[in-house]
């Protein structure tokens, strides 16, 4: 049996495909051998919304208006400087880089516990520390044991075993809609000083907001570096609490991700559909009836 978010994942494509035919709600919904009724329950149970609100989140319109409000937002960050806080806007997630000599060693000494657990959005791997989260992916066409081995490879010099309970525990808290009941995650990664920047400017970004390369080049005080600002968004090893997916390209498409352009799509319209305080334009209308 498929499960939620591999029906919604199912219906984003066909709307990608059939876009000049204007699908309706039914169209959609018989792709997926679903009646509307089941439709807007999949939907509703998933997302919390109707379809046709969730597809509006995800119109170039609506992105387009989400980058210009992010503006002022990216402005005060830029103000107070990578310095600060490694988030502005709520206190979920913090990031710890690793020290410079456990980087030349890539983890000597650490312990790495790993499992694989489910997510709205799949099943995902995750690796955690005593010190916090170092690894999260969803999981796609690669299998588990090729994810084992590049987390093996990019902390070679740490002990890596099973841990399903601990990371069970961990994963719980991740996707919880009332985050901050649980208190707060840690984030221990390993990179170069560019990504590290790279990444806390990115855990400044609210959710419910999207950002272009550029603004977050900006950020980090190197808007020129709008290439190497994708490259190290391209090697975040902590897929959704480093938030890759709410970065997109200026004209308002959802450009690369490197767990999938529609599983981007679908994270980009879940986290507005959960944030009903976010900005939006009632003038807006979705790409179906």
């Amino acid at each position: 049996m498929k499960s939620d978010y591999e029906r919604i994942a199912a219906a984003i494509r066909f709307i990608e495909r059939s876009a000049p035919e204007q699908p309706t709600l039914a169209d959609i919904a018989s792709e997926l051998g679903l009646s509307t009724f089941h439709f807007q329950r999949l939907f509703q149970r998933w997302a919390g919304v109707s379809p046709k609100r969730f597809l509006q989140f995800l119109t170039v319109q609506h992105a387009k208006q989400l980058l210009e409000h992010s503006k002022s937002v990216l402005d005060t960050t830029y103000e107070v400087g990578l310095s600060g806080p490694a988030r502005l806007h709520d206190h979920f997630v913090s990031l710890e880089a690793v020290t410079p000599g456990e980087y030349k060693t890539r983890g000597a000494g650490l312990r790495i516990g790993y499992g694989i657990q489910p997510s709205p959005f799949g099943s995902m791997f995750l690796a955690t520390t005593k010190r916090g989260v170092c690894w999260l992916s969803f999981l796609a066409d690669e299998s588990a044991e090729r994810e084992l081995a590049s987390l093996q490879r990019f902390w070679q010099g740490a002990e890596v075993y099973p841990d399903k309970e601990g990371t069970g525990a961990i994963a719980k808290r991740i996707f919880t809609r009332q985050k901050n009941e649980n208190g707060s995650l840690t984030l221990l990664v390993k990179g170069t000083n560019f990504q590290i920047n790279v990444w806390k400017a990115l855990l400044r970004i609210p959710p419910g907001l999207l950002c272009s390369y550029s603004q977050v080049a900006r950020t980090i005080g190197n808007p020129s570096a709008s290439r190497a600002v994708g490259t190290a968004i391209a090697v975040n090893p902590v897929a959704y609490l480093i938030p890759c997916h709410r970065v997109i390209r200026k004209v308002g498409t959802p450009g690369d991700y490197r767990w999938g352009d529609v599983r981007k799509k679908a994270l980009i319209g879940w986290e507005a559909a959960n944030l009903p305080a976010m900005p939006r334009d009632r003038t807006l209308s979705p790409d179906i009836s």
